[in-house]
């Protein structure tokens, strides 16, 4: 006979699930199964703990609960710190069509803390001063950095996340919009007048003499840590931990070319030493993306460090003659000797092309980027129209274009380009000056 013959079978088994569960609440499930609420109070005592790490992790890393703050399952992250990394490689459909190749950016603006690549350095060089004991948690540590934007944000998210205070030094023409934010964010800042980097006024200098003036204090124990993003190999280590890895594994290992800008050089050392030292992707074309008024495209193009704008009497600014923020300097920082010898190229944007390039993404694509990242998509191109059809190309789009309305996309609008009506079958290469030799 079957079961199906005799309903109230079913009826009796549900009955009895029905007791034994009630067992379980009257007794309570913890009494029943002691193991399982020791793992419980583990997890519950852990999730007080901060495990900092760049990104979602996966819980097969782990063995304990107590040892990740992501709860299982859940992709849950522990803080502000849990949303850096892990950002998109988005293939840039317009740029793509253009040169024959795959170009694609990998979106750095969408990192969660400070919505640029200075998340990753501005977490690693603060956990590599904790290490070292020179941050300490709630001890009223303040973090001093010269910044033109981005890296000083990045800290004072992280600083208050962490327990630090956050002192900010820029220089006076940098767009209004990035101090606003910083003074939003809890942070001191001090605009200061452009000036050489051999002047104790820069605004890099006046940072480091901030730290050294509050670490010397005797009215607090506090101190004062300067980040020095510019001379930190903190630096570069955090885009050969993370972004490198991250860009090799997003394209499969399959790449042909990287083009970064460089400001501290950080990136562009630290994501090709990985590809080619780490990955042996020895044939993968590196190139310097670099705004006009920086030395560095003459350095690697020709050895020396020079631009036309050092000439006596040409000059605008003290600093990089452009209107570009974040990337172009003419000096030679450690971050940037790091990766220097793996650097195989360079080129060259004008302020004007780079400015045609941000709103054609925005015409063409909805990509609405900052200054940095316009250089480094017309350094894309040019890459690859130097490369067989069908070659990847992976660049940077570093921040959003919120940060820079009050320069950068006012510039733009008074060049009426906004004004102007876009054509879908516009020729990118005419728009941006650029010649193809590839025919």
């Amino acid at each position: 006979m079957s079961l199906s013959d005799h309903p109230r079978v079913y009826g009796t088994a549900a009955l009895a699930v029905a007791f034994i569960a009630g067992i379980c609440a009257t007794l309570g499930f913890k009494d029943l199964y002691p193991e399982l609420e020791a793992r419980y109070q583990r997890r519950k005592k852990g999730s007080r703990r901060s495990s900092i790490f760049f990104g979602p992790v996966s819980l097969e890393d782990h063995e304990e609960p107590s040892t990740t703050s992501v709860n299982r399952g859940s992709g849950i992250v522990d803080g502000i710190e849990g949303t850096i990394g892990n950002t998109p490689l988005i293939k840039i459909r317009s740029l793509s069509e253009a040169t024959g190749c795959t170009i694609l950016a990998k979106a750095e603006f969408l990192n969660g803390a400070g919505g640029s690549p200075k998340d990753r350095v501005a977490l690693n060089m603060i956990q590599v001063a904790e290490e070292q004991g020179l941050l300490c948690p709630g001890r009223g540590d303040t973090i001093y950095e010269g910044t033109v934007g981005s890296t000083g944000i990045s800290l004072a998210v992280l600083a208050r996340a962490r327990g630090y205070n956050a002192h900010i030094c820029m220089p006076d023409d940098v767009a209004i919009e990035k101090s606003d934010l910083l003074h939003h964010l809890g942070a001191r800042v001090e605009r200061v007048p452009v000036a050489p980097i051999t002047d104790p006024g820069h605004f890099v200098n006046l940072a480091r003499s901030r730290a050294k003036e509050h670490t010397a204090a005797s009215d607090t124990p506090s101190r004062g840590f300067f980040a020095d993003q510019f001379e930190s190999l903190a630096n570069y280590s955090a885009h050969m931990k993370t972004t490198g890895p991250e860009i090799y594994a997003q394209t499969g290992g399959e790449l042909d070319a990287f083009v970064a800008g460089a400001g501290t050089g950080g990136t562009i050392a630290g994501v090709t030493k990985y590809l080619k030292e780490e990955r042996g992707l020895a044939s993968l074309r590196a190139v310097l993306a670099d705004p006009q008024g920086s030395g560095l495209y003459n350095k690697i193009r020709y050895g020396v460090m020079y631009s036309s704008t050092e000439r006596e009497g040409t000059r605008r600014r003290q600093q990089v003659d452009t209107m570009v923020e974040g990337i172009g300097i003419n000096r030679i920082t450690e971050n940037f000797e790091a990766g220097r010898g793996l650097i195989d190229d360079a080129v060259r944007v004008t302020d004007e092309q780079a400015c045609r390039m941000a709103r054609w993404l925005v015409e063409h694509d909805g990509i609405f980027i900052g200054s940095s990242s316009a250089v480094n998509c017309v350094a894309a191109v040019v890459t690859a129209l130097k490369m067989p059809r069908g070659s990847r190309v992976v660049t940077i789009l570093c921040d959003s274009g919120t940060r820079h309305l009050s320069k950068f996309w006012k510039h733009i609008a008074e060049m009426g380009l906004e004004d102007e009506r876009r054509e879908q079958d516009e020729d990118l290469l005419a728009v941006l000056g650029i010649q193809n030799l590839r025919r």
